[in-house]
């Protein structure tokens, strides 16, 4: 009966955490560790998720505690931590869930290594992707760059796992030569919470971070949503998407919990729903499968030949009225707003807002990607950057070029009422259904709303004479 070292990472969750099940089954006591790790080639998080690592960390905690066990917080360049921690407790076993970036790849394989040399036995374990970006390839055995071939293939492969269930007790490790448990740091002192300006008041109303909230939201998008999901998902002023996508980003919830929950519930008439569903849990996996083989993909063009693109120069203005919701486009400021205010927004309005600065105001995609990567409680190092190139059009399956979303036109075709303009810019509350897609039509109305920065037609000549000398290039 030894000690075993379970290192967490993006899957804080007790139940059907791979790594946490077999330091159970290898018997002895368990040691449960969170590093927030410091190392240089690691993306360092961005305000919004690191609001929701404290709280997520704050309710594992406590559902540790629950079960007898401790979690272990510790701040430092990772590697060095854990051979710390080894050494403190006396640890046998290290056992962890795999990660996909590089430098958490070299990291880990390094550790691994280190491992073996000292005698350690250290494992690791499929727990946060369907499908392993190795697995699925196409017959010449290169991996997918378009999404929906991607997709059929994984839908051929065997079916996922079954869920492992929560452990019910946990032995908590002590120092190699006392019954003292091992110190942890107290987790206020990392940080992670906004001080000035405190803007985390609309995320603690929006979101529950913890495995408890995870599937609180599974639970209500079943039993609430589902049956409009294909429809529902497109109207940013309806609640029919499951937002479940925090709780994947951190790993409250695996997408084998999800796909478990799908299975149950493909009832007769939920076929295509679910299906629906389905297909956006595959684009999560498309995107880390681009992210393993394309590890730059946050700052380098996956297609290559937009590199030549011509980005304006002199944008700061218009950089910063889209940042704050003030571009005088009521569907592009209510999604911005709505970004600051709660942390997330509609995918739909994602398109359009991505669109609007790369298209429209002809900013550098990367300036965007760095804005949602501060301010998204779900950014990831592989979905962010992976969906900012598609609206570029310099990703993978990318949207063609020539697509760009008319803010105007989306938002009278997905909230023809104005219902979320109106809740996320009240300067429009007085507007009628029809005007308060285009504002500027009545100004009188709405005194207090922007005027708009740049005109539409103009700016998409512009765009699209720039991407057709990338395309003669």
């Amino acid at each position: 009966m030894g000690t075993s070292l379970v290192w967490l990472r993006d899957d804080l969750r007790l139940a059907d955490n791979p790594a946490l099940h077999e330091a159970i089954q290898h018997g002895g006591t368990v040691c449960v560790l969170y590093v927030f790790d410091q190392s240089p080639d690691i993306r360092p998080l961005g305000a919004a998720t690191r609001w929701w690592l404290h709280h997520s960390l704050e309710a594992l905690r406590t559902q540790i505690e629950d079960v007898g066990g401790q979690l272990i917080l510790r701040n430092g360049i990772a590697a060095d931590v854990v051979k710390d921690l080894i050494a403190e407790i006396g640890a046998d076993a290290l056992l962890w869930n795999r990660r996909y970036g590089l430098p958490e790849r070299t990291t880990d394989t390094a550790l691994k290594n280190w491992a073996h040399e000292h005698d350690v036995e250290a494992h690791s374990f499929q727990a946060n992707l369907l499908f392993e970006p190795w697995q699925v390839q196409t017959k010449q055995g290169e991996n997918y760059k378009v999404f929906t071939p991607f997709w059929r293939a994984c839908l051929e492969q065997p079916q996922p796992r079954q869920p492992l269930p929560a452990p019910s007790s946990l032995t908590p490790a002590t120092l190699r030569d006392s019954a003292t448990h091992p110190s942890s740091d107290a987790l206020d002192d990392w940080g992670l919470l906004p001080s000035t300006p405190d803007w985390a008041g609309g995320l603690r109303d929006e979101w529950t971070p913890g495995e408890a909230g995870a599937h609180n939201r599974l639970t209500t998008f079943f039993d609430e949503r589902v049956e409009d999901y294909s429809q529902g998902r497109e109207k940013p002023g309806q609640e029919a998407t499951s937002r479940l996508s925090p709780h994947l980003r951190f790993g409250e919830i695996s997408p084998f919990q999800i796909w478990q929950a799908a299975k149950e519930n493909k009832t007769t008439g939920l076929e295509h729903e679910i299906r629906v569903f389905g297909s956006e849990v595959g684009w999560r996996e498309f995107c880390w499968q681009l992210l393993y083989h394309n590890p730059d993909l946050a700052t380098q063009n996956y297609r290559r030949e937009y590199d030549a693109f011509e980005w304006e120069q002199d944008t700061a203005d218009d950089v910063s009225a889209w940042q704050q919701g003030h571009t005088g486009y009521p569907m592009v400021d209510a999604g911005m707003r709505q970004l600051w205010n709660t942390g997330w927004m509609h995918n739909r309005i994602r398109m359009v807002t991505a669109s609007f600065l790369i298209k429209n105001l002809m900013v550098n995609w990367r300036t965007g990607e760095q804005w949602f990567w501060d301010t998204l409680v779900d950014a990831d190092a592989a979905s962010n950057p992976a969906n900012w190139q598609w609206v570029a059009g310099s990703g993978a399956d990318a949207a063609p070029y020539f697509r760009i979303f008319n803010p105007v036109t989306q938002s009278k075709k997905f909230d023809p009422s104005g219902g979320y303009l109106r809740r996320f810019v009240p300067e429009l509350a007085a507007l009628d259904d029809s005007s308060v897609h285009e504002p500027w039509k009545n100004p009188e109305v709405a005194p207090d709303y922007p005027e708009p920065i740049v005109d539409l037609k103009e700016t998409r000549h512009r765009a699209l004479d720039a991407y057709a000398r990338v395309k003669d290039h």
